[in-house]
Order: C-alpha cells, then sequence, then structure tokens
C-alpha cells in the first residue's frame, strides 16, 4: 500500500464514522417523548447523500452540503449542509454535530423543523433552534428553540432561541411564546 491508498481509505472511514453519527444523532431530533427516544436503533445501517463532501483533516471536521439526506431506518434528516466536528486522538470520537439551512427531520407522522440543528455529544443534548415547528399528525408545536436531553429522555420548547443552549444563529419566534393546536378526537 503507498501513501495516497492509506490516505483515501483515512479520509474514507472518517466519513462513515461521521455520517453514521449524523443521521444517530441529528435524526433523533424529532422524538419528543423519553420512549421515543430511548427506543431509536442508532446502530440500524445510514445511508447520506449530498452534492459535496469534504473533509477538513486539519479542523477535524467533515462538511456535507448541497441538499443534504441523510437516511437511517424509517428516520430521514435534510438540510442545506452538515458539519461534523470530530477529535482524532487515539481514536475518532464525535464531539458535535451542526446542521444548518431548513433543518427537517421525519418519521413516520412526526416531523421537527428548525433552522439550525446541534447535537452535542458530550452533553447528549440536541437542539433545534429557529423558527421551530413541530407536527404529528394534526397536532402543532411552534417555539423558537427545542432541546431534547437524551440522557433523560425529556424535550422541552420555548419561544426564545436564545439561552443555554449550544446552538448559534436562530430567529426569535413572532412574539416569544410558544404556541400551538392540538386536534381533539370525534366520539
Amino acid at each position: 500500500m503507498n501513501d495516497q491508498t492509506i490516505s483515501v481509505r483515512r479520509i474514507a472511514k472518517r466519513t462513515a464514522i461521521g455520517f453514521a453519527m449524523t443521521a444517530a444523532a441529528v435524526l433523533g431530533a424529532q422524538q419528543l417523548s423519553a420512549q421515543s427516544i430511548a427506543g431509536f436503533n442508532s446502530r440500524q445501517p445510514v445511508d447520506y447523500a449530498a452534492d459535496r463532501i469534504e473533509l477538513q483533516d486539519r479542523a477535524d471536521r467533515v462538511v456535507l452540503s448541497g441538499n443534504v439526506v441523510v437516511n437511517q431506518g424509517d428516520l430521514r434528516l435534510t438540510a442545506g449542509r452538515t458539519i461534523v466536528n470530530y477529535t482524532d486522538t487515539d481514536t475518532l470520537r464525535i464531539q458535535r454535530i451542526t446542521a444548518t439551512g431548513g433543518v427537517t427531520v421525519n418519521r413516520g407522522n412526526e416531523t421537527a423543523r428548525g433552522n439550525v440543528g446541534v447535537y452535542d455529544f458530550n452533553r447528549r443534548t440536541i437542539t433545534l433552534v429557529g423558527d421551530v415547528a413541530l407536527r404529528r399528525g394534526g397536532d402543532t408545536l411552534n417555539g423558537g428553540r427545542l432541546v431534547i436531553d437524551l440522557n433523560t429522555g425529556l424535550s422541552s420548547v420555548d419561544g426564545s432561541s436564545a439561552g443555554s443552549s449550544s446552538a448559534v444563529g436562530g430567529s426569535r419566534n413572532n412574539d416569544g411564546r410558544v404556541s400551538g393546536s392540538f386536534s381533539v378526537p370525534e366520539n
């Protein structure tokens, strides 16, 4: 094997690991209940596509850009751009994943949308900020920020995209409040 072959294999390995972690982390963001989050199998195969994939080895990150689509099982993530930050000491370790540009996560009849999505591997949280919209069947919930704690399964929505979130960039909801609509079943 020559140095070029080893370098190509290293890039392929990092890219595959980065995308697997992206799908497992960001796609879980739509799940609002502890049971749904806990029940998702993040070891399923991950398929991904983008107009461009770039390994920025010196910056310890992988960038997918242009019509990014990530599928894992029945979960689907779409975004304009995804950045996977990692450390590369003895082993590759994903630190943070950021998706931007119309982030949408779908599973079954549930959809979560936001301007920016961030998965923090150290905190084990997923955050969507900026014009957050959740849809489940006929029910809707709108706010500025959604935070999902993967340790506890607790999800919270607030009207502001500011606060303790590790996400950056979002915008404020119309009046800084959470709004929504719940459908009432007929008898």
